[in-house]
């Protein structure tokens, strides 16, 4: 009886640690076509647009089909984290994460939203002549 109960006692905790939910460095997994814009709940399918932060304390993570979602929830729920927050922009040429805070952005594009802020990784990626945006400039234009 000793052995069942400690095989089972094993199992348990095997079957615990592997439910483990471990916390991830950079940007989580998308579910393209299946998670849901945690501001407007549209269905995240735009690779080259979409935006995610993780909370600082919780690691729990925050989707948004484009960055003036993020912009106004954050106003809307008076997140007070979002300056400490990690923020991940998809790349607008090539749909690679890259740091929100140190992207460069540019205006007049094609959005989920249609407010019309694109990120790009490399200022060279934009083209001559477009103006060019930081982070801290979008938010306040999004305003």
């Amino acid at each position: 009886m000793l052995k069942f109960k400690l095989l089972l006692f094993s199992f348990m905790m095997f079957f615990l640690i592997g439910c483990e939910q471990k916390v991830q460095n950079g940007p989580a997994k998308i579910n393209w076509d299946r998670d849901m814009c945690d501001r407007c709940v549209m269905v995240l399918s735009d690779r080259k647009n979409t935006v995610q932060l993780k909370h600082p304390s919780t690691k729990k993570v925050y989707k948004f089909d484009d960055i003036g979602c993020m912009a106004l929830w954050f106003d809307e729920e008076k997140i007070e984290f979002k300056d400490s927050a990690e923020i991940w922009i998809t790349d607008a040429i090539s749909g690679e994460w890259c740091d929100a805070r140190a992207a460069f952005y540019t205006s007049q594009n094609v959005t989920p939203m249609a407010f019309g802020f694109s990120a790009y990784k490399l200022k060279e990626s934009i083209k001559t002549g477009e103006e060019i945006l930081t982070y801290d400039e979008v938010l306040k234009k999004i305003k």
